[in-house]
């Protein structure tokens, strides 16, 4: 059910009919609801569990990657995927502002650590200088997002490229 909602979201927002989602997971609105009771538990429970997927992804990626930028660059797209389901969220739990704000608390909580020790092996290894805040990064890719649903012209994917070579050791700036 989570899958499908994100999904959902992503297409068509954090204020889609719930119906919508339930023929997306293939289960009756009753099964949302008796899981979810309000969209503001949905929302929830998606940002949460997309947050630990994000977290859980890092060290993976940085085992299994060819280099450690290859890892850091791998978990940013995973990242990005992550902040254009999340659009919408604020607007969703406004009337929940304590809610809102633990989930930021656990979101950083989460992420930063892990944004952390991809960075860190990145400059370990030689592929990238010294210096970067995770914390910085992470605010940078999410400002760069920004504006990605008003302009069909406009590509974040691309700018964030463009910083991930700005990060880059000279020599190593190759894709």
């Amino acid at each position: 059910m989570l899958k499908a909602a994100a999904e959902v979201f992503v297409t068509a927002g954090v204020d889609a009919p719930i119906r919508q989602i339930a023929a997306r997971a293939g289960v009756g609105m009753a099964t949302i609801y008796r899981h979810f009771p309000t969209r503001a538990d949905l929302v929830t429970a998606v940002y949460r569990h997309q947050i630990e997927a994000c977290a859980q992804a890092g060290p993976s990626l940085l085992a299994d990657a060819d280099s450690p930028f290859d890892a850091l660059r791998q978990w940013i797209d995973l990242f990005v995927d992550f902040l254009v389901t999340k659009h919408g969220l604020a607007d969703a739990l406004q009337s929940d502002s304590d809610r809102f704000a633990a989930l930021h608390a656990y979101f950083l909580d989460r992420l930063l650590p892990v944004c952390a020790q991809l960075l860190d092996a990145a400059v370990e290894s030689g592929d990238i200088r010294s210096g970067t805040q995770p914390y910085e990064l992470m605010r940078g890719i999410g400002n760069l997002c920004v504006g990605r649903d008003n302009d069909p012209r406009y590509d974040p994917r691309r700018l964030i490229a463009l910083l991930l070579r700005g990060l880059q050791v000279r020599g190593l700036q190759a894709s």
